[in-house]
């Protein structure tokens, strides 16, 4: 039986009972759980935390955190989100972007002191839970509308290429500096003379394998080889002499739980910090959960996966972690593995929770080139050139603002990168909103329907009669956008025109100051000689042009009305003359 086909374990339930089911989806899948998934969970989740073991080491790094703090991430934040997200594959754990972002700015606000700097990392988490479960109850999952594809395509690659340079001097074995995308490769250039060679060649030798890996054995947990070996050549090989910069000693035992020591209030810009995270988390992890809902065909619940993001991230912050997100790349491990349902989540926590109560003396031989190899190569995947090529081959304004995001987040780091990125989105929304594309009509031949003359030439022209649609709801803010497109439009007019047809047909909406403005144009139409009349107008159109009185100058408005039967009675003498 599919996924998509379970039901309820009480069709008979009580809307309460439904409802209440809404909020804890375990309860919407526990009840249809086959036996003979319970198999295919378990090797999911075994191979999900072989995944997680390398890629949390190598991420709690980049955040500038104890290795220990990225297990904690996959552990918890795993369980949180089983129990409250509605996508059966995503699997929460930490993520690049969201690690080079706490990193590169928490190490501001705490300078050099390291408990303090885990405080304000785990302070984080708990702002971005309690952030989480407040959009939930508003209801606030649309807002993340407002940063489109685009701008994540710009705003990846430049969060690739920002991670990249904040493990190329691990990679090298050189101390690196800087805070910048720039000034980091700056100072990694000025440091080249120094590199170390057998560093070097650890790290690119587990590059290679990392990337055969991928080609050769897909789905399988590649990472964890390649740690496992290496830490086997440090133990084994003369590279134990080598001077190669280790992980060092990982505490064991699970993480102990508690409140935050710190609040808000106590560190300046770890509010916005929260913001940024909730932003980049949510849109990350609702792109992926989609992608596995529609492959698999089940429902995923967008408002739901706020709260799972939130449970997941408040029991984290208790462990003292720092905000988790689902992604797409932990997430398609746990799916090509086989899980499905939330279950291969807990496995994958006791997995992880048994490795760190036995296995982790195993990674103190670890090199931390081997960690910077890793990153590097799960990053890649954030740079789309394919996709950047087929925006600039299809619209040279959406290829410009993913550039725009792209050269933010280079410029300005992860943090103020991603409000830039979101700030452009909503620009980019009132701009379109602003200024809609106001299509000049000509009857299709052979027919009695009308089409834009500007897409089709061939479209035939009404004598004396100039039709336009607006591709939008007439607003207060693109009305007078509206009124210019067509004074315009008749000064160019080389025929007379006695007749102007408003067609409402894709404008939902009409609001006081857009039926304003067509009563505006029917006054300024009348100087010249010209009749406005309207067609196709919209139900919510029709009640506020009525409401404001335009019938008495635009002539009767209803729903039976069509650009033909405007432009029949102008012929006839019915209209405009």
């Amino acid at each position: 039986m599919p996924l998509s086909s379970v039901a309820p374990a009480h069709p008979s339930a009580s809307s309460e009972q439904a409802g209440w089911t809404v909020f804890f989806p375990p309860a919407q899948w526990l009840p249809g759980y086959q036996a003979r998934w319970l198999g295919a969970d378990l090797v999911a989740g075994i191979t999900l935390a072989a995944y997680a073991i390398p890629v949390s080491l190598a991420y709690a790094a980049l955040a500038g955190l104890p290795p220990q703090v990225g297990l904690y991430g996959y552990l918890l934040g795993g369980l949180g989100y089983a129990l409250f997200g509605s996508s059966r594959h995503l699997a929460v754990g930490p993520t690049s972007a969201i690690s080079l972002m706490v990193g590169a700015t928490v190490a501001h606000m705490a300078g050099d002191d390291a408990l303090y700097y885990a405080q304000i990392a785990t302070l984080a988490g708990f702002i971005v839970a309690w952030l989480c479960v407040l959009a939930w109850l508003l209801r606030l999952s649309t807002l993340t509308s407002f940063v489109s594809e685009t701008i994540l395509l710009g705003f990846k690659a430049g969060a690739a290429l920002s991670i990249a340079a904040t493990q190329l001097p691990a990679l090298f074995g050189v101390p690196g500096g800087g805070h910048g995308f720039f000034t980091r490769l700056f100072t990694l250039g000025t440091q080249f003379g120094d590199l170390s060679l057998v560093t070097t060649a650890v790290g690119l030798c587990a590059i290679a394998l990392l990337v055969c890996g991928e080609v050769w054995l897909p789905g399988r947990p590649v990472a964890l080889m390649v740690v496992a070996l290496s830490i086997l050549a440090v133990a084994l090989t003369p590279l134990g002499e080598a001077h190669l910069t280790l992980v060092g000693s990982v505490p064991s035992g699970l993480p102990s739980l508690g409140m935050p020591v710190l609040r808000a209030r106590d560190v300046d810009g770890v509010i916005p910090l929260a913001l940024a995270c909730v932003l980049l988390a949510y849109i990350e992890g609702v792109s992926a959960a989609r992608a596995f809902a529609v492959k698999h065909g089940y429902a995923l619940d967008v408002r739901q996966e706020l709260l799972g993001l939130g449970v997941a991230n408040l029991l984290v912050a208790f462990g003292g972690g720092y905000p988790v997100a689902g992604g797409l790349s932990q997430s398609a491990v746990n799916e090509k593995a086989g899980a499905k349902t939330p279950l291969a989540l807990v496995f994958a926590s006791t997995t992880l929770g048994l490795c760190l109560l036995f296995l982790t003396g195993l990674v103190q031989n670890l090199p931390k080139a081997v960690l910077a190899a890793i990153v590097l190569v799960a990053v890649k995947g954030l740079i789309d050139f394919r996709e950047m090529a087929r925006l600039w081959r299809v619209s040279r304004f959406e290829f410009t603002v993913t550039m725009v995001a792209f050269v933010g987040v280079l410029v300005q780091g992860i943090l103020r990168g991603v409000l830039l990125a979101a700030l452009v989105s909503i620009l980019l929304l009132l701009r379109r909103a602003a200024a809609p594309h106001v299509a000049f009509l000509g009857r299709i031949p052979n027919t009695r329907r009308f089409s834009d003359l500007a897409r089709h030439p061939d479209n035939e022209l009404i004598d004396g009669v100039l039709i336009f649609r607006v591709e939008a709801a007439l607003l207060y803010f693109n009305a007078d956008h509206v009124q210019r497109a067509v004074l315009d439009r008749l000064r160019t007019e080389s025929r007379p025109v006695r007749l102007v047809v408003c067609d409402l047909s894709s404008s939902p909406y009409v609001d006081l100051a857009g039926a304003r403005m067509l009563e505006s144009l029917s006054d300024e139409l009348a100087k010249r000689h010209i009749t406005l009349r309207l067609a196709e107008a919209l139900a919510g159109a029709r009640d506020i042009l009525r409401i404001e009185g335009a019938e008495a100058k635009v002539g009767n408005i209803d729903r039976f009305t069509a650009i033909t039967d405007v432009v029949e009675q102008f012929h006839t003498g019915g209209a405009g003359r």
